[in-house]
């Protein structure tokens, strides 16, 4: 299934959603936002885990430059505010699946790509990807959630540093920093997704689904907040279908074969 720069398969119970204007390092443009949330919205309700990609040499180099030029030229500032809020829409339905979702950064992540990449539950990145909150280098702000996601997952000076400079860091770098979770050689990029996909696909979705939404709220409550939410969480699933096929399986020695129930 595709849209005009946004493309969507499903494999394996893993829907991959690829950025797909290469020609222009997957600048967002157009209709591109609004798509990517269809396509998302599309995958969630046919896969058990969730790809984002960029087809070419990057992953997406954020907002599109020309297009903000234009806006700019024209004296039409407020046709940005849109925009804005398409973007934000992204990232809120990403962070409201129930499934795990991977980016999968090849090349550049900057900018709001940058903050694509860090919505997403785990990255994996080739060893020639960059990072950059490029932002400041254009005279902008972060946008999509970039100052959330950065200083919860590297803390407020690793955030300060990278958006006050708009530096390029390495993939390297950015696993040091723990905003990237693997980095694998270019060209087992596309194979050493799938595996982690796959394992994530293979989980027990809704041990999955209650963990993804605990591990957010661990991060403003208090330890005995956290307490009540993993309690809830728990005893729901050990009720569920899963637990009973996850613990049989543990018993007979066998993969389980989880259904999400």
């Amino acid at each position: 299934m595709s849209w005009e720069h946004i493309e969507l398969s499903i494999d394996d119970a893993i829907a991959t959603v690829t950025l797909n204007r290469p020609e222009a390092l997957n600048a967002l443009s157009g209709s591109m936002r609004v798509d990517l949330v269809s396509a998302i919205e599309t995958a969630a309700g046919q896969a058990r885990a969730l790809v984002i990609a960029g087809a070419g040499k990057a992953f997406c180099s954020g907002g599109d430059v020309k297009v903000m030029s234009g806006l700019r030229k024209s004296g039409d500032v407020e046709a940005l505010a849109p925009l804005i809020e398409q973007g934000k829409n992204v990232v809120r339905t990403l962070r409201a699946l129930e499934i795990p979702t991977m980016a999968c950064v090849g090349g550049a992540a900057a900018g709001a790509g940058l903050s694509l990449a860090l919505a997403c539950d785990l990255r994996i990145a080739s060893a020639d990807a960059v990072f950059s909150a490029s932002f400041s280098r254009i005279g902008l702000h972060p946008d999509w959630g970039g100052t959330y996601f950065l200083t919860r997952l590297a803390g407020a000076a690793v955030a300060r540093d990278l958006i006050f400079s708009g530096r390029r860091i390495d993939a390297r770098e950015a696993c040091e920093l723990g905003l990237v979770n693997w980095v694998v050689d270019r060209d087992e990029l596309s194979t050493r997704t799938r595996e982690k996909a796959l394992e994530l696909a293979g989980a027990a979705p809704l041990s999955i689904r209650y963990a993804r939404a605990t591990i957010d709220a661990a991060l403003d409550r208090s330890l005995e907040e956290v307490f009540e939410l993993e309690e809830k969480a728990q005893l729901a699933c050990f009720r569920s279908d899963d637990a009973l096929e996850g613990i049989r399986a543990f018993e007979e020695r066998r993969p389980p074969q989880f259904k999400g129930k």
